[in-house]
């Protein structure tokens, strides 16, 4: 296709937004791209009362007035990762729960079929490719899937290298780009609220510095007490670190930058640094990224892969949980029935680093709740609450009180480590009831 056509193409299917949702009907399914196209949504939602029982795959990123109740006739949601914005909704069981698999994004092959997907791109290139931005998941598939695919065209947004692109001949229209509101002090370019580390977090981060040896590929996953790994200053003074992972915390792209992560010991993508999200990074950072050969973006199907993350020697996978039990089964998504979040990539890291050749799965978690008043290692979970990482797969636990190794001992023996590692406060009464649980009476 010549230059002339994409050109020509592309301002044929430029249209307003408004325009571009009248393509969807009443039961409709379709799926919104992360980062929500703020304008598509917003039009869409506007059809309040024209349309009944669509169907809304994914939101949250933003504050659409869908999520009130008085929408519900209208469009209905099924949500994979439960952001502060659809806690409400989740917990008065409005909205439906969408269980992944282990790429962290929803089978395109056991999804419904797609009558519309909504996404957010950047401005084509001198070849007519649209940049996904700040991450891919499984965008690509979506595109080349869905009956209409209607596109927010973003001129900030990030290009990078790997296969985070679609051509303009595989949308269907193009609509410009709403932004949101100035993103308030204090937040990353995701919007999610940032603070100063505390000494737990800096304990923390301390003990899982000395896990991490030279040469190790990290992954970093989503979570207030794993993120501040990056940017503690307790990866600094390694060597030839790699990075393989589903996000990109803020700190990576400084680490990578200064040539901590250089990817030089990594078995696949050598050299490279390697996720399917890029979008957590500082301002600076994301300027850093743009159009920067030393970084990939790839779908989830390919980084969130267990047999290609063990692909890579000394896979070291960092993630956050919610609690622990003393079997070492790991919840990152509910108390009970009640959804916080979702597993993201956690498992996948989990199986990946099991299978990697010298590979570890650290979980950083604080050991209490609620001001002090709840243990985060409990001798059994709560009644409904998911296991994101079954106890076959626990590995490392690291609390601000120091560090349990599971892998390898037996029921006793963990609830010990375990034990050892809760807050004093909690210990004695944690002990007593593994005894109940584990020992003769």
């Amino acid at each position: 296709m010549s230059l002339e056509t994409w050109q020509e193409e592309f301002e044929q299917k430029m249209t307003t937004p408004e325009e571009a949702v009248k393509v969807i009907e009443s039961g409709n399914y379709v799926v919104l791209s992360q980062p929500e196209p703020l304008a598509l949504g917003l039009a869409l939602s506007s059809r309040i009362g024209e349309i009944t029982g669509v169907r809304v795959h994914g939101g949250g990123g933003r504050d659409l007035p869908w999520f009130d109740p008085i929408f519900a006739e209208s469009f209905q949601f099924e949500i994979p990762y439960v952001l502060p914005l659809v806690r409400e909704m989740m917990d008065e069981k409005r909205g439906d729960f969408q269980v992944v698999g282990l790429y962290a994004s929803a089978d395109v092959d056991f999804m419904k079929p797609i009558d519309a997907y909504l996404i957010q791109v950047g401005e084509p290139d001198e070849h007519g490719y649209c940049s996904l931005g700040a991450s891919c998941w499984n965008k690509r598939e979506l595109c080349q899937t869905a009956k209409y695919v209607l596109a927010e065209v973003n001129k900030r947004n990030v290009r990078t290298y790997g296969e985070n692109y679609v051509h303009v001949s595989e949308i269907d229209c193009f609509v410009e780009h709403t932004p949101s509101e100035k993103l308030p002090g204090g937040t990353d370019l995701l919007g999610r609220k940032v603070s100063g580390p505390g000494e737990l977090e800096k304990t923390v981060a301390g003990y899982i510095g000395e896990l991490v040896l030279d040469g190790g590929c990290l992954e970093i996953g989503v979570g207030g007490t794993a993120e501040w790994v990056a940017r503690l200053g307790v990866l600094d003074n390694k060597n030839d670190l790699g990075w393989h992972s589903e996000n990109t915390p803020r700190g990576v792209a400084t680490l990578v930058k200064n040539g901590v992560i250089s990817g030089k010991r990594k078995q696949i993508n050598i050299g490279k640094a390697v996720a399917t999200a890029v979008g957590g990074g500082s301002k600076d950072e994301m300027d850093y990224i743009n159009m920067n050969p030393q970084f990939e973006v790839y779908p989830s199907s390919y980084c969130l892969n267990p047999k290609v993350i063990s692909e890579n020697d000394n896979v070291v996978a960092i993630n956050s949980a919610i609690m622990v039990d003393l079997t070492g089964q790991i919840s990152a998504e509910s108390i009970g029935t009640k959804m916080m979040s979702g597993a993201g990539g956690q498992t996948s890291f989990a199986i990946g680093a099991y299978l990697s050749k010298g590979g570890r799965a650290i979980t950083a978690i604080p050991s209490t709740a609620k001001g002090g008043t709840m243990s985060r290692i409990v001798p059994q979970l709560t009644p409904g609450t998911v296991v994101s990482t079954p106890r076959t797969l626990a590995d490392t636990i690291v609390t601000e009180y120091g560090v349990a190794k599971l892998k390898g001992k037996t029921q006793r023996e963990r609830a010990m480590e375990l034990i050892g590692v809760a807050h004093p406060d909690f210990r004695a009464d944690l002990e007593k009831e593994a005894r109940k649980l584990y020992w003769p009476d």
